[in-house]
């Protein structure tokens, strides 16, 4: 009885010796570096170079392996491997000269089992072809990237100050106030309305993208995408990310549901009113993507592309001038001499204003909202400097490098506007200054953050002086998800 009892063991022994080699060995041969690929470290079974990687400061690795393995190196992340680019002169060189070729974005398992292959940002081929152009024009035709749009940001600005203007000087975190500001403006031109501050519904709105997002940087979104099968049984903060976007994707689909109850096509109001009339348009073409799943993800990419950075950049903005009163005093100086106190700033001013400029694009530089940029994949067989890459690989550029470059800015890791400055004064255009990135997957809303960075800045700095609340020193400390935010911090705002 006890031999059977160790066969039995030994049979039952063999077999996990055998499965574990098995596992093994299938993950060694499916992941596999290619012949003539980056070079990058050395990774472990299964889980890549996860043991290599502190998720909190990513980006900041990133430039130690571009010292120990080139400009051009290789890492084991999210599933696959991908690669990686260091530098202003390589980013621009790839992105433009191979544009077309990397034009595709990576089918990643967590995204794909919240929105498929839907939307803006993560479709890919004829479809996202047929969106983003339709996007554009769509949202050109409202005014995005003319002075038509003007007076609706301006408006925007008037609401914020006078909320700042009811914390009577008190310490508060003003994040959610500018996130519900620059907000605002893409939700007149996507749903047709704005949201009040107090409005609670879109208050929870805003934190509910602003975690997810969050949480999309941790260790676990990475894990979801290497084991997909497991990661779907397992209970965890990835749990958390899907129902965040899918509460916040039902919430769309109701303010796309409305629309379609009161849509007139003699009277579009805003882009889904203009996307429902494409529905009809091309009802026979359904690569196209015009059908209501899709045109929910559309919506979502563009209200949350339209406020998660552009509000984190204010964010920033508004801890640097905390941090350098002098710099503040000098805006404040140039606010009041070109524009006065009686009238708003308009983007008329923005030519005579070139401190307050170069300084808004500081903010920009070393507030470095999406520090590694959204991956692309290689749409065919290709050559980057003299390795190989093949079609289906993963690759970025990291914008760390191009915005933090020694070889193109004079004090790189420093907050210095003089960085847009020429030597008398003027502002100056940088090369390097690439925080929407560039290509064909250029950030589609450049235009409107530009509009909107300048106007909501200066209007700030116009009415309030910004100040750390008493005793406090305030910190350039950072959290990293899918973007690079502050810590929370208060300040305080007393009016001028």
């Amino acid at each position: 009885m006890d031999l059977l009892h160790l066969y039995e063991w030994i049979d039952i022994k063999s077999i996990l010796i055998f499965s574990c080699v098995f596992l093994l060995l299938g993950d060694y041969i499916r992941n596999k570096a290619p012949k003539n690929f980056p070079p990058g470290p050395w990774s472990l079974p299964f889980i890549g170079d996860l043991h290599h990687i502190d998720n909190s400061k990513i980006h900041l690795q990133f430039a130690k392996f571009a010292e120990k393995y080139g400009k051009i190196f290789s890492l084991k992340i999210l599933g696959p491997r991908i690669v990686v680019l260091d530098g202003y002169k390589l980013v621009k060189e790839v992105y433009t000269q191979q544009g077309d070729n990397l034009a595709d974005r990576p089918s990643l398992p967590l995204f794909y089992d919240i929105i498929g292959d839907r939307g803006l940002i993560v479709a890919n081929g004829y479809k996202w072809k047929h969106q983003r152009r339709f996007a554009l024009s769509t949202l050109r035709n409202f005014g995005l990237g003319k002075k038509s749009l003007e007076p609706s940001i301006s408006l925007e600005c008037c609401f914020l100050n006078e909320a700042i203007s009811n914390e009577q000087g008190r310490p508060f975190d003003p994040r959610f106030l500018l996130n519900n500001a620059v907000s605002n403006v893409i939700c007149v031109l996507v749903f047709g309305n704005r949201f009040e501050y107090s409005d609670h519904g879109f208050q929870s709105l805003l934190k509910n993208i602003s975690e997810a997002i969050y949480l999309e940087g941790s260790v676990f979104a990475q894990l979801y995408n290497m084991f997909p099968w497991l990661m779907r049984r397992l209970p965890g903060p990835h749990k958390q990310i899907i129902a965040l976007w899918n509460e916040v994707i039902s919430s769309v689909r109701e303010k796309v549901n409305v629309h379609r109850a009161d849509y007139d096509p003699s009277n579009l109001r805003d882009y889904i009113d203009c996307f429902l009339a494409e529905m009809e348009k091309l009802k026979d073409d359904t690569a196209a993507g015009f059908d209501v799943e899709n045109l929910c993800i559309c919506t979502l990419d563009l209200f949350v592309a339209g406020t998660e950075t552009t509000a984190t950049t204010l964010y920033w903005g508004l801890l640097y001038m905390i941090k350098y009163p002098e710099i503040q005093a000098k805006v404040q100086e140039e606010i009041d001499r070109v524009v006065g106190g009686s009238r708003q700033p308009s983007l008329s001013d923005k030519d005579s204003m070139p401190y307050t400029n170069a300084v808004i694009h500081e903010i920009q530089r070393i507030g470095n909202i999406i520090p590694i940029n959204v991956v692309r994949t290689t749409v065919e067989d290709t050559q980057i400097g003299k390795y190989s890459i093949p079609k289906g690989t993963m690759v970025t550029g990291s914008l760390t490098s191009v915005l933090f470059d020694e070889s193109e800015w004079e004090t790189p890791h420093s907050f210095n506007p003089g960085h847009f400055l020429d030597a008398e004064g003027n502002f100056r255009r940088r090369d390097a200054f690439l925080p929407f990135s560039l290509g064909k997957r250029v950030c589609l809303g450049e235009q409107l953050a530009r509009m909107e960075l300048f106007l909501f800045f200066s209007s700030l700095l116009q009415r309030f002086i910004f100040s750390s609340p008493a005793g406090v020193e305030p910190k350039l400390d950072f959290k990293l998800g899918a973007t690079h935010c502050p810590q929370p911090y208060e300040l305080c705002a007393v009016p001028r």
